[in-house]
């Protein structure tokens, strides 16, 4: 491992990994540091980055910096919660802005401008207009001393600034997500600044991860690993198997109940194939369906699911009278897992992973945890599997978390569920006007001849709470629910809808989603059975409904070629219905390329309305939603 480095200060946000994976994936390699460390530890960077955050510059319990480190005399890069902070330190001033910006913007650098934007160095190359990703509700009011603004956006005056005597660049927007195109442009040209060679690759990763493998392994210890049959357990074993060998590595595929329509029966087989012979099959079904009986609590939930994990693991290694001493418990754990799970010290809980649970934690203290790809992304796992020889099949099969399809069923114990928040929200959506939002039909472009708009029917609030993120803290809100009269006779444009989307949830403290009504049952339109909450937990029941409908969807969109340009489909089980034993389903398909954001995905309406068609059809679906947010704010999965 090469010694120059550009280290990233973690402010807690979930992104600031993020950043030392595309300075990696440029070449460059990258560290995570800690604000408040010593300026000893800076040894060997070339740069320094400070990372987003939750916190406010001028809030209570903000992170603890060493001021010293802006003392160095290498160049430093603030971003969004570093923004703030560089121009904070350097005499500038912070306050809450009247609009905070959620999403993609335009940042502008004109020449028609040029007496107030000076050329600079970190945006060499970058076309202007373009494209960038902002989350923030703070902005920069007053100019620090010795910094120049080198680009705007329309509300952000202060969005990106310099001062090249200290050699201090700081921008607003988040550069290391892919909704930024120019983002790697601009970190390509913070790494020149910083004189860094390019001294990181693919095959330095995985010659890194076979030492780590070889060092915590040893020479006889043996590995039991959690195979879920997704993208990471599979590299993750793909990888032990080639350090280790067969014989000192066995998988252990556990059906939950909570698989997909046939899903446990389908990875036997694809391991099979692919010529592994050391795993092994446990259905623990009933064991985990009475773990999570009665529970609502997304948290709990997922919680009541990694512990089962442990508990089930227990057993297997009993009845196999495996001696414990010689075996470490594996797991195909990614960054982004223990990110979001709050494993970082400046970072908030977004939702806790099956795999960073109480009883994993007491393992990882005692050494017995072995992660081969904790350090890593989705993008760069797949890469790995293709250097190891694993089909596409395999490795660009959806991503499906451990506690599957248990995070997909809602539950709801009380009717009345925060009754006084839901009218709150909808006196928000009430304040919000769609007015010339909806302006152009899906497949027409403005100006051409239409014979039907869209016509909005109405905007509510469905009752139920997903997870969300903004700031990069956890959110736990409701959904908007757009209604259109003439939905499949005049679709809106996906754009027009996305827009809605955004406006909705940047107006609204009550909302972290926004859904499109694509159907509900003739009864509850006429009004003689109208849509309501009902109790439900997640059981069997709900998930074989589940199932029959996320099988339809992905049947389809294998046979489209749509399965392989989204990312990641999830289909959702609402308690919303005419009719106790029956529900809603939300559909989820999304496109993202590093998990840290996304966008939902525009499907083919032929598509959509087939997928529609079929659902409708299974009889117990009362309503079908087609969830039309990004991350942020809302994550992939509602729980």
């Amino acid at each position: 491992m090469k010694n120059d480095k550009i280290l990233v200060l973690d402010f807690g946000s979930q992104y600031a990994h993020l950043i030392t994976k595309r300075l990696r994936l440029l070449g460059y390699y990258s560290e995570i540091a800690l604000p408040s460390d010593p300026i000893d530890a800076f040894q060997g960077a070339r740069g320094v980055i400070l990372s987003g955050g939750p916190a406010s510059v001028y809030g209570e319990n903000i992170p603890e910096f060493n001021t010293e480190i802006l003392n160095l005399d290498i160049p430093i890069l603030g971003l969004c919660y570093g923004h703030h902070l560089m121009a904070k330190e350097y005499g500038g001033k912070i306050e809450k802005a009247a609009q905070g910006e959620f999403g993609t913007t335009l940042l502008l650098n004109t020449s028609e401008e040029s007496t107030l934007f000076a050329q600079s160095p970190l945006l060499s190359g970058v076309k202007f207009p373009t494209q960038v990703w902002m989350s923030h509700q703070d902005e920069i009011t007053t100019l620090p001393e010795g910094f120049r603004i080198i680009a705007r956006t329309r509300d952000c005056p202060y969005a990106a600034l310099e001062d090249q005597k200290r050699r201090r660049w700081s921008l607003q927007f988040h550069i290391e997500v892919k909704d930024t195109p120019q983002g790697n442009r601009i970190l390509s040209n913070f790494a020149e600044i910083c004189a860094m060679e390019k001294n990181w690759s693919q095959d330095h990763v995985l010659e890194t991860i076979t030492k780590e493998i070889r060092t915590q392994a040893g020479t006889d210890r043996k590995v039991l690993l959690f195979l879920s049959g997704g993208v990471d357990s599979t590299v993750a074993f793909a990888l032990l198997n080639t350090v280790l060998g067969q014989d000192r590595v066995l998988g252990l595929h556990i059906d939950n109940g909570f698989m997909r329509k046939n899903e446990s029966a389908i990875i036997s087989q694809r391991y099979r194939e692919a010529g592994f012979t050391n795993f092994i099959v446990e259905d623990a079904s009933e064991t985990f369906l009475a773990a999570v009986a009665g529970l609502v609590d997304p948290q709990k939930k997922r919680m009541a699911v990694g512990e089962t994990f442990i508990t089930v693991r227990d057993t297997v290694v009993a009845r196999l009278a495996l001696n414990e001493d010689e075996w470490l418990l594996g797991q195909g754990t990614l960054y982004p897992d223990i990110i979001e799970s709050g494993a970082t010290k400046n970072s908030q809980v977004i939702k806790t992973h099956h795999n960073r649970v109480e009883g994993i934690q007491a393992l990882i203290e005692k050494g017995l945890i072995i992660e081969p790809l904790k350090d890593l992304y989705k993008d760069e796992v797949r890469l790995m599997g293709k250097k190891l020889g694993l089909s596409d099949e395999m490795i660009n099969r959806h991503p499906f978390p451990g506690p599957g399809l248990s995070i997909n069923v809602l539950g709801n114990k009380e009717i009345n569920t925060d009754t006084a928040t839901r009218i709150r929200a909808r006196n928000q959506l009430g304040q919000i006007n769609l007015t010339g939002v909806f302006k152009t039909c899906e497949g027409e472009t403005n100006g051409s001849p239409q014979a039907n708009l869209p016509q909005l029917a109405g905007i509510d609030v469905l009752p139920v709470k997903s997870v969300g993120v903004e700031n990069d803290s956890r959110t736990y809100r409701f959904p908007a629910v757009l209604r259109f009269s003439n939905i499949f006779t005049a679709f809106p444009a996906w754009e027009d809808l996305g827009a809605a989307s955004a406006k909705i949830t940047n107006a609204s403290s009550e909302v972290n989603r926004t859904v499109l009504a694509l159907w509900e049952c003739p009864a509850s339109l006429d009004g003689s059975t109208p849509l309501r909450l009902h109790e439900g937990y997640c059981d069997k029941p709900r998930l074989d409904q589940t199932r029959e409908a996320d099988a339809i969807v992905l049947q389809e969109l294998k046979t489209t070629g749509w399965y392989q340009t989204i990312f990641q489909h999830l289909t959702i089980n609402l308690p919303w219905a005419t009719e106790g034993g029956h529900c809603s389903i939300v559909l989820r398909p999304v496109v993202s390329e590093d998990v840290m954001t996304a966008r939902f995905a525009h499907l083919d309406l032929s598509v959509l309305k087939k997928i529609v068609d079929r659902i409708a059809a299974l009889g117990f679906v009362d309503a079908i939603y087609y969830d039309i947010t990004n991350k942020p704010p809302a994550t992939f999965g509602w729980e």
